[in-house]
């Protein structure tokens, strides 16, 4: 089965890779310059490196649907940059997940597959997609939604270690963002992490800096740089987290019970 996946960021990343050990073909697209922080476990990496490896799996950057059949025929997954997802049309996935994360759709439609998952706030199950999947922290992280919509963004990041706004490593002006320090480096709060053109950004908690901006990137004040995990467990930053596992999960689960509906549906008719 093909599965489309839109966005590339470590949440996306989480999803492809609980689908690419299920079986599933996989295409990933993301925008020519990603803006992901949790960049050591998402394959946007393969944008600017050509290939990214994320635990046992390789994801590259492919620019034809040649080199698109040839990555999958390689047990990998292609990886487009695509911020308007043309290859869906030449491609024609079976399943398109929109993990963008971007808190709203996009563009997103129910007809752009025989089954569409909406990954988070934005989308409502059965206008413009088939089933949500939620991601928000909690008791109800990575179930199917399939009346209404997942919880709405709240802006508050959630809380891990006892922390939650503090974490975020956010630019401080507008400018060209350079890291100080790598991903899996060790901080204490008041130090220096980066800078956001010539404005320097420091952390606002101890712990591990699990995600930081490829240099280069252009941001804007406020802007998400990057975030420190105070439980500060270096290993964390080269695994693919809980909530990208459980939201994962809920594609999966999505997808395979989409089409056992539609399976019944057809049966259903030919009676």
């Amino acid at each position: 089965m093909k599965v489309l996946i839109k966005g590339a960021g470590d949440l996306a990343t989480g999803i492809g890779c609980r689908l690419h050990r299920c079986g599933f073909e996989l295409v990933m697209t993301d925008i020519a310059v990603p803006t992901t922080v949790r960049r050591t476990v998402a394959f946007s990496r393969a944008v600017y490196e050509e290939e990214a490896k994320v635990e046992d799996i390789t994801g590259v950057l492919c620019r034809s649907l040649e080199e698109i059949h040839g990555a999958i025929a390689g047990d990998q997954v292609a990886v487009v940059a695509d911020e308007e997802c043309k290859i869906r049309e030449t491609w024609k996935p079976d399943v398109v997940v929109d993990a963008i994360i971007a808190k709203k759709n996009l563009g997103t439609r129910i007809t752009d597959a025989d089954v569409v998952v909406g990954v988070g706030p934005g989308f409502t199950a059965g206008l413009d997609c088939h089933v949500v999947v939620e991601t928000k922290r909690g008791h109800n992280l990575g179930r199917c939604i399939w009346e209404g919509s997942a919880f709405p963004n709240t802006g508050v990041p959630g809380m891990i270690g006892g922390y939650d706004k503090e974490r975020i490593i956010r630019a401080t002006d507008d400018g060209i963002f350079k890291g100080h320090v790598k991903i899996g480096d060790l901080v204490e709060k008041g130090d220096l992490v980066g800078y956001s053109g010539d404005a320097p950004i420091y952390a606002q908690v101890g712990g591990v800096v699990r995600g930081l901006l490829q240099d280069g990137v252009a941001v804007t004040k406020g802007m998400k740089s990057g975030d420190v995990d105070p439980r500060g467990n270096i290993e964390n930053c080269y695994t693919i987290s809980d909530k990208a596992s459980s939201i994962g999960g809920g594609v999966l689960e999505a997808i395979l019970s989409m089409k056992k509906k539609k399976r019944a549906a057809a049966k259903t008719e030919k009676q």
